[in-house]
C-alpha cells in the first residue's frame, strides 16, 4: 500500500472531474472455490486499489463529490471470526491507514444511498464484472444486472481513465518488481524445456514462482505446444523435439501491480530453418515497436506499421504476395496475425478494460476498426507519456483458418495458399514484452528481461 497522502490525491481528483453527486465503489468480496468457506486467492478489484489501497474483502467506498469526503463501509470482526483469523485492524484502523476519517458499519451504506436518492443526487457507478457487485447494485439502486451496463456513469468512466492511464512513478517501481518476477518465470521455462517434460510441469511451476513473489499470476499461465491457439488454456502435453513451446505468462506484485511477458522457444534447444524464418520475422516487428512508438503517435498506426513488416517479411518467406499497402488494407495479414499489437498494463493485466474498451483503447479520433485482426486491437488511441502497453506481435497457423479462407477464396490475391499449407503443423510464434512511453520515445521494462535475440535463447537453453 502506498502511504495515506496518494489516495487522499487521487481522490480529490477525481471528485474534482465530475459535477456532481456521489461515486459509488464496491470492492470485491471472497469468492468460495466448492463452497463457501474454501475460497479463492482474494483479488481486489483494481478501481477500488486505486482510489483506497485496501486489499481487503467486503468494503465499500462512497466519494461526495460536492464534499470531496471519502467514506468507507464494511463490518469489523466478530470474535468468531477472530479465533479463525487472528486479531485483525478496526476498520476505523483501516480507513485511517488511507486517509479516509469517516467509516461505518455495511448496513450504514443504504441509509447514505436512500438520502442521496431522496435529495435527488446523481450516484455514479462503473460497469460491475462480478456477480456480487451486480446484485449490491440493484439492492442498492433497483438497476437490475442486465441493465447496468447502460446506466453506469459514462462521466466517471472518463475520469477514471484519465487518472489510470499514465503511471505514476511509484507504479512503475511496481510494475519493474512484477516483470523481475515474470522474467525469472520465463526463464525457468527455458531452463526445463526439454522433450518429454510435461507442458503442466513447467506450468506449475511458474505459477508458483509467481506466488513467491507475493501476489499471483496477474492471468492464466499459457504455455503450449499448440501456439496457434492464442490463449490455450490447456497444458496437457508432453513436449515433443522439433516443436515450439509458446509461453505467455506473467505475475502480480503484493500491490497488484502487472507483468505480462511471452517467449517462443524450441524444445530441442535450437531453432530449424523454417522455425528460425518465422521467429525471426516476428522478432523484427517486435524490435520495431521501440523505434517508432512515442507520444503523439496513435497505437493503431504503430500497429499497421508492424502489420506492414510482418506482411514484407511473409513475403520474402514465399508465404504472401502483392503490394504491401494494399495487401494489409484488405486485412490479409490478419490470416497469420489475428490479433491486435498490444494493450494497456497496469494494476489490470488488460488495464481498466472491465470499464470499457472502447472508453480505455480509443479516443474521439481514434475509433475501431471493424476488420478481423484489426478488430481485436484493444489500444489503438493517442500515445502519452506514462502508459504502459503490451508489445506482442505473433504468427501463427491456424488450420481451421487457413481452411476457411481458402474456400473460401478470402484475400486469395495476396496469399499463397499451396506454401502455407506446408506450414499448418507449425503451431505459432509470440513475443511480447511491456513497454513504457517516455517523454520522447519509450523503453521496454524490466531491467533483466528473459532472452529474447534467437543466439541468446539458444545459448541459454544450450546451459
Amino acid at each position: 500500500m502506498f502511504e495515506a497522502a496518494v489516495y487522499k490525491s487521487r481522490r480529490k481528483v477525481l471528485a474534482s472531474k465530475m459535477n456532481s453527486g456521489i461515486i459509488l465503489l464496491p470492492g470485491n468480496t471472497e469468492v468460495g472455490m466448492n463452497y463457501h468457506d474454501n475460497i479463492y486467492k482474494f483479488r481486489q478489484d483494481s478501481t477500488f486499489l486505486y482510489y483506497f489501497g485496501l486489499n481487503l474483502a467486503d468494503f465499500v467506498a462512497v466519494i461526495d463529490v460536492d464534499s470531496n469526503e471519502s467514506m468507507l463501509f464494511a463490518d469489523d470482526l466478530s470474535m468468531d471470526d477472530v479465533v479463525w483469523t487472528g486479531p485483525q485492524p478496526s476498520v476505523k484502523e483501516l480507513g485511517a491507514s488511507v486517509g479516509v476519517s469517516k467509516t461505518a458499519p455495511l448496513s450504514s451504506l443504504y441509509k447514505v444511498i436512500r438520502d442521496a436518492e431522496s435529495h435527488g443526487r446523481s450516484i455514479h457507478f462503473v460497469p460491475a464484472y462480478r456477480g456480487d457487485a451486480k446484485i449490491l447494485i440493484n439492492d442498492l439502486l433497483g438497476v437490475a444486472p442486465s441493465e447496468q451496463k447502460s446506466y453506469a456513469s459514462l462521466e466517471l468512466v472518463h475520469a477514471i481513465v484519465s487518472m489510470r492511464s499514465s503511471k505514476e512513478p511509484r507504479e512503475i517501481e511496481e510494475i519493474e518488481k512484477a516483470c523481475a518476477i515474470g522474467s525469472e518465470m520465463h526463464r525457468t521455462a527455458m531452463k526445463m524445456c526439454k522433450p518429454g517434460v510435461k507442458e503442466q510441469t513447467i506450468a506449475g511451476m511458474l505459477d508458483g514462482i509467481a506466488l513467491q513473489g507475493g501476489g499471483q499470476v496477474s492471468f492464466p499461465t499459457i504455455l503450449s505446444q499448440h501456439g496457434e491457439t492464442m490463449h490455450n488454456p490447456y497444458h496437457k502435453g508432453i513436449l515433443t523435439a522439433g516443436r515450439l513451446m509458446l509461453t505467455d505468462a506473467g505475475a502480480e506484485t503484493e500491490m497488484n501491480y502487472c507483468s505480462d511477458f511471452t517467449r517462443t522457444i524450441p524444445v530441442s534447444g535450437k531453432y530449424d530453418s523454417r522455425q528460425r524464418d518465422i521467429y525471426q520475422a516476428v522478432l523484427d516487428c517486435h524490435n520495431l515497436v521501440p523505434t517508432i512508438a512515442k507520444p503523439g503517435v496513435t497505437w493503431l498506426s504503430v500497429h499497421l506499421a508492424v502489420s506492414k513488416l510482418m506482411t514484407e517479411r511473409l513475403q520474402d518467406l514465399g508465404l504472401m504476395k502483392g503490394n504491401v499497402e494494399d495487401s494489409v488494407a484488405s486485412g490479409a495479414h490478419a490470416l497469420f496475425f489475428p490479433h491486435g499489437l498490444g494493450h494497456m498494463m497496469g494494476i489490470d493485466v488488460h488495464d481498466m478494460e472491465n470499464l470499457g474498451q472502447v472508453h480505455v483503447g480509443y479516443d474521439e479520433v481514434t475509433r475501431p476498426i471493424d476488420q478481423f485482426g484489426t478488430n481485436a486491437l484493444r489500444m489503438g488511441r493517442n500515445l502519452e507519456e506514462g502508459f504502459v502497453i503490451t508489445d506482442e506481435p505473433g504468427c501463427y497457423f491456424i488450420p481451421e483458418l487457413v481452411a476457411q479462407w481458402k474456400a473460401n477464396e478470402t484475400n486469395a490475391e495476396y496469399l499463397n495458399f499451396d506454401k502455407i499449407e506446408t506450414f499448418l503443423d507449425f503451431g505459432g510464434v509470440r513475443i511480447e514484452d511491456d513497454v513504457l512511453i517516455t517523454s520522447d520515445g519509450c523503453r521496454f521494462l524490466g531491467a533483466d528481461r528473459a532472452p529474447v535475440e534467437i543466439d541468446d535463447i539458444e545459448a541459454f537453453m544450450a546451459k
